[in-house]
């Protein structure tokens, strides 16, 4: 490997060596390099003329504290097998992230199964990702919901109902005009609305069907936005009309929202979770980040921190709240709480909902006021991401 390598923006040469490379490197066609043409910048590394590493990254807003921050949420990334083994794909991300940074993003989200590799590069988890499945005989026993009408096809009023719901959440994506078609034709989805007679639609399902080889379909819910407990009912119900030709209802990884309808609805307990590779956030720039998240209006505080850099080195932070807007600035103050790059990406997320939670994250407070100060900052909203890239 004596040739140099050179890191560009793909042209339409690039792009469909880059699809070609992507299929012998994940062992499939991968659509999105297709279908997300239009909307993702591709960043490849190129050696002698051919493609040998690059991916997809979106500019996109995701929601934090209720409010849209620019992320950039990086997929389908590959390296050619025959590159592997040089750290490549740790260049790659830098590479990736670039032109993303330099059009404003401050975020970045990734969804990989390589979490070492994106841990070391200051990615981190905020919150586990599970697959649920649920027998649709125990949904049609355990719920009703029959004061609701069910509507198929997709609305303006349901569209402004989900990005209502996801400011309630950390994580979800202000989904651009193009996301829901992007969606619907690469899975195939069916959307149905929910609200009852007279009232403002309160809730919104997709969910995909394939048959079976003899009888009867496999169901995975995708989309599952409610905007009360009784509409979550009803979809539910509604789910479990499905009972004589489903088996088993699959909510897709991270599909479900983390409350707990099925928890406290279903008569018997038999719902089996698979963990899948979670979501992880990391911070990229972090007084724009803190500048522009969402913070609680009743909060008025001041902490002194300390952050690891980006080169691993440590700085102080002073970092203050007041009126739902917040700012960090350079200090000379001795830390009161400390965060590594990864805690400070789970603590932005509201992934600690205690300072115990935090503590056993490895955390280090001198002041346990600091830190619970910082965790109710944060915790308002849950962590969930149901949006995939």
């Amino acid at each position: 490997m004596n040739q140099q390598l050179t890191y560009a923006p793909a042209d339409d040469g690039l792009w469909e060596q880059y699809d070609q490379l992507a299929t012998r490197a994940y062992g499939h066609p991968i659509g999105d390099i297709t279908h997300l043409r239009e909307h993702a910048h591709l960043q490849v590394a190129v050696r002698s003329g051919q493609v040998v590493a690059g991916g997809l990254g979106l500019l996109v807003d995701q929601f934090f504290g209720g409010t849209p921050v620019p992320s950039a949420c990086l997929g389908d990334g590959c390296v050619a097998p025959e590159e592997r083994g040089d750290h490549l794909a740790t260049d790659m991300a830098t590479e990736r992230l670039r032109p993303l940074i330099e059009r404003g993003a401050v975020i970045s989200a990734i969804v990989t199964s390589s979490t070492g590799y994106a841990r070391r590069l200051g990615w981190e988890a905020p919150t586990s990702v599970f697959a649920w499945a649920v027998a649709t005989d125990d949904l049609k026993r355990s719920f009703t919901g029959e004061d609701f009408d069910v509507v198929h096809g997709l609305t303006d009023e349901a569209e402004a109902l989900q990005r209502d719901l996801a400011r309630q959440w950390n994580g979800p994506v202000l989904r651009p005009t193009w996301w829901t078609r992007w969606k619907q034709n690469k899975s195939n989805l069916t959307t149905y609305c929910f609200a009852r007679p007279g009232h403002p639609t309160a809730g919104l399902l997709s969910l995909t069907t394939k048959r079976h080889d003899r009888h009867g379909m496999s169901l995975v819910v995708h989309d599952f936005w409610a905007a009360s407990q009784p509409t979550a009912e009803a979809m539910l119900a509604f789910l479990g009309r499905h009972n004589t030709r489903a088996r088993t209802i699959t909510f897709r990884r991270g599909a479900l929202p983390p409350y707990p309808t099925l928890l406290h609805g279903l008569r018997h307990h038999r719902t089996t979770a698979e963990a899948w590779h979670p979501w992880m956030l990391r911070i990229l720039n972090v007084p724009e980040a803190i500048r522009l998240r969402g913070w609680p209006t009743d909060l008025n505080t001041a902490v002194p921190m300390e952050i690891e850099n980006e080169t691993g080195g440590w700085d102080r932070w002073m970092l203050q709240i007041k009126a739902g807007a917040a700012e960090i600035v350079p200090t000379h103050v001795e830390a009161q709480v400390i965060f590594t790059r990864r805690q400070l990406a789970v603590w932005y997320a509201g992934g600690y909902r205690s300072t115990t939670s935090a503590r056993m994250a490895g955390v280090h407070a001198v002041s346990e006021k600091a830190l619970a100060t910082l965790v109710r900052s944060t915790a308002q909203f849950e962590p969930w991401l149901p949006d995939h890239f």
